[in-house]
């Protein structure tokens, strides 16, 4: 926050210099706005060029640019204000220094003026707002996870995040259905006496008490 009050505090300050200087000394006491932007790319003349077609235009247009930075709060807006004077006040003097064959800086008012010191400073302020300045704040970024697991595991969920609850394992000696069964039969033998002398359970003696007093068997059931 403090860096980026500082910044813009900077970069106004730059952005009032550039727009100022039109309006000071360039050359042999010639203003700002007496040259036309035309004259730039064509060539330097003593002719009068009209206010809003003079040096004013493109540092009215970093102007802008630095009030859109300092609201938006962008870095690069606010330094592309300082590239834009800067880069206009480099190209005017070399096209100065082309009519006239070199620039001279003299204390009496010839040469070099300060309108142009104001636009260099201007621009370098503006340069400077820029690399103080924070920008914006970035939202915090959350992360979306996967939900856990509803019940625990002891390898834990898989590596891509995703839950696949896997199947209860089966006994190795359960895998195969049980075979049938199959009656089994008792082989007789057709050898075999009959015994008819075991008597059958109605024919049984009556229990008699005072024969089994002694062994203390209970009576048969029937």
């Amino acid at each position: 926050m403090i860096r980026n009050v500082a910044g813009s505090v900077l970069a106004l300050a730059g952005a009032t210099a550039a727009v100022w200087s039109p309006f000071r000394a360039w050359y042999d006491g010639r203003h700002g706005r007496d040259y036309a932007i035309d004259e730039l790319f064509t060539g330097i003349t003593d002719a009068k060029g009209e206010l809003l077609g003079s040096m004013l235009a493109p540092f009215l247009f970093a102007a802008l640019l630095t009030l859109l930075g300092v609201v938006l709060r962008s870095r690069l807006l606010v330094a592309l204000a300082g590239i834009v004077v800067l880069g206009f006040t480099v190209l005017w003097m070399v096209r100065v220094g082309q009519a006239e064959g070199s620039l001279t800086i003299g204390g009496d008012g010839t040469g070099l003026g300060d309108g142009v010191a104001n636009a260099f400073g201007g621009g370098i302020l503006l340069l400077l707002g820029a690399l103080v300045m924070s920008g914006r704040s970035r939202p915090p970024h959350h992360v979306d996870r996967a939900p856990r697991p509803t019940h625990p595991t002891l390898d834990g969920p898989p590596p891509d995040g995703t839950y696949v609850p896997e199947e209860p394992r089966a006994h190795p000696q359960a895998s195969a259905p049980y075979a049938a069964t199959q009656p089994y039969e008792v082989p007789v033998r057709d050898d075999a006496p009959f015994r008819d002398d075991v008597p059958a359970r109605d024919d049984a003696p009556p229990w008699d008490p005072e024969r089994e007093r002694g062994r203390g068997d209970p009576p048969p059931q029937r």
